[in-house]
This record gives C-alpha cells, structure tokens and sequence, in this order.
C-alpha cells in the first residue's frame, strides 16, 4: 500500500471511453464524467468517446496517447473494447481483453478461482433453456437462500437472493432477461468488504454496511445510506487474509491495471470472493476513489496512477492477457 505514491506525468491526449449501450450506460457516463474532470485538472487534454455514438474502428486513434476505459458492462468489461484497442495498438486503462473476458464472466472466474485455490462460494451454471424443474433441482442440492445472477452483467443488475424455492421462478426469470447464462450460488452470510488494486498493490479496505438484503444496484449508487468502513483497528492478520484473497483474485484472472475486488467474510472469519470488477466505478458513489482518499489520494492522483499503469504496461509490453 505505501507503494501507491503520486506520480507527475507530461500531458498526455487522453480518449475517456464512457457511456455505451450496456445496462450500465448511466454509471458508465457518471464515471467518464469523474474522470474527465479529474485527468483534466491533471493537465491533460481530454476527449469523451461514447462508443454507442462512435465506431471505435473508424476512431482515429493516431491522435491520442492513451484511451483511459469508464466502461462498465457489456462492450465495455468483457474483453470486447480492448480487443478493437489492441487491435489498433492503442495504449489503454484497466485489464487486457482475455483478463477483461474472464472476468465479466462470472463462470469463467470461478474456473480460475477454484485452480487457483481462491475461495469462493459453490455454484451451478444454469442456460435459459432449461427446464425449470431441473434448476430447482439443481437449487435443492444447493441449498436455500441462494444467489440467481446473470452470467455476464456488473452492478449487480439482475441479481437476486432467493430464500425458498417459491422465490426461485421469478429470479431466474430476471436472471434470463439479462443472459442467457445465468448462476445459482450458494449464498454466503457474513460481512461484505471491497479491495481496491492498482496492479499488484492494495488500496485500503472498505467495510460495507446497507439496510438492503445485500449490495445492490441502489446500495451501490444511488442510496445515500450506504456505509463505508475503513475499520482501522481491524485485527492485522483478517486483513491480511482480506487482502491476500483479493490479491489473489486477481492474479488468478490476470488482471492490470486498476480493478475492484468483492468478497465476503464469513462468519467464520473467513474471505471468499463474489467477482472481480476490472473497471470498476468512478462517481462519487465508487468505491476505488474512495480507498484512493483514504491514502490521500485525490481523483486527479488516482487517475494518474491508472494512466501510469497503462503507459508502464505498454512500454514494457507486461500487459497480462491470461
């Protein structure tokens, strides 16, 4: 952590990537604005590119030194966007696009997670053309209360917590209008945390509080309710054991550059990882800024170090892509 300084960089031509066609389009715009605004008090010259306005193809590319990603979602986080910019050889923020695909697939992560040894709750990949009785088997074998997501979405869009299987049709049914993937998890009691990373280095850990059943859409962005925990007193060796698995997360998927890490401490007083976020927000709302703080780091110095990261990547041609 004490890694994560201040860096000074020349004025760079900065493409702020945001908005897009996902259902995250709204965050997505919040975080290009945030970011726009801060790279710019950075001193350097900033351009937003919407791609559900541009063709990222036909951009010209020639013109700018880094594209710095606020993409959330599909078309954004899942691999899609960094194949056209590596492609085009442009410099980009956040993960490669295999790292990017792996992650934004819920299914894929676990994969990694469980060769890896990272803990992270039991799961059954379910298709929207299965039969409902078949998933409510799969559902009973599981256990209740369990978790319906949809496969490939962030913000916990279509996520629901089902209690008894009378709540299950309507959860799936959710599930599917979202993908056509979607996973029962077991759901894991305990307390919600979030790690912030920069690479391979940790920005400070946040205990998350909310009246919700568990951080959802609204929790995350739009009520003011919400808490957020840096517990300081936290016993040295759980926060190590925090730490370390999100750490680990990460390396298992491949991730650079700036991501985000959700996990659940159990009762037991053990971690487990929920996903990976390898652009995770930036609104006022976001997590990462706000670790970020916490170190002292204002929106500017942040995004600094993000633009850092990716021109440091490309120069060293250390990119991971697995």
């Amino acid at each position: 952590m004490d890694d994560l300084q201040r860096v000074e960089l020349p004025p760079q031509r900065i493409a702020v990537l945001a908005g897009g066609e996902s259902a995250e389009r709204k965050i997505s715009l919040q975080s290009g604005a945030a970011c726009a605004v801060a790279l710019e008090a950075a001193g350097h010259c900033v351009v937003t590119v919407d791609p559900a306005i541009a063709n990222l193809d036909r951009f010209d590319w020639s013109q700018i030194d880094v594209a710095f990603l606020a993409l959330h979602g599909t078309f954004g986080e899942d691999g899609g966007v960094q194949q056209i910019l590596e492609r085009h050889g442009v410099t980009f923020t956040s993960s490669g696009s295999e790292a990017s695909r792996l992650a934004f697939s819920k299914s894929a992560a676990k994969e990694r997670f469980v060769l890896a040894g990272v803990p992270t709750p039991s799961c059954f990949v379910i298709h929207e053309s299965d039969d409902l009785d078949e998933i409510a088997a799969r559902a009973d074998e599981l256990g209740y209360p369990l978790v319906v997501k949809p496969d490939a979405q962030g913000s916990s869009i279509g996520v629901t917590i089902v209690r008894s299987p009378a709540e299950l049709a309507d959860a799936v049914s959710q599930c599917f209008y979202f993908d056509a993937y979607g996973l029962l998890e077991n759901a894991v009691a305990g307390e919600e945390w979030t790690l912030g990373v920069i690479d391979d280095q940790p920005l400070p850990l946040i205990r998350i509080g909310t009246s919700h059943s568990f951080f959802d859409y609204e929790a995350k962005y739009e009520d003011d309710a919400t808490q957020y925990e840096f517990v300081d007193n936290l016993d040295p060796a759980l926060r190590d054991r925090l730490t370390e698995t999100g750490l680990a997360a990460c390396r298992a998927l491949g991730t650079s550059g700036v991501a985000r890490v959700d996990l659940i401490l159990d009762e037991a007083g053990q971690p487990t990882v929920l996903e990976v976020n390898t652009i995770p927000g930036m609104t006022d709302h976001s997590l990462v800024p706000k670790a970020a703080a916490k170190i002292g780091l204002s929106m500017s110095d942040l995004c600094n170090l993000i633009v850092a990261s990716a021109l440091a990547a490309q120069k060293g041609d250390i990119r991971k892509a697995s």
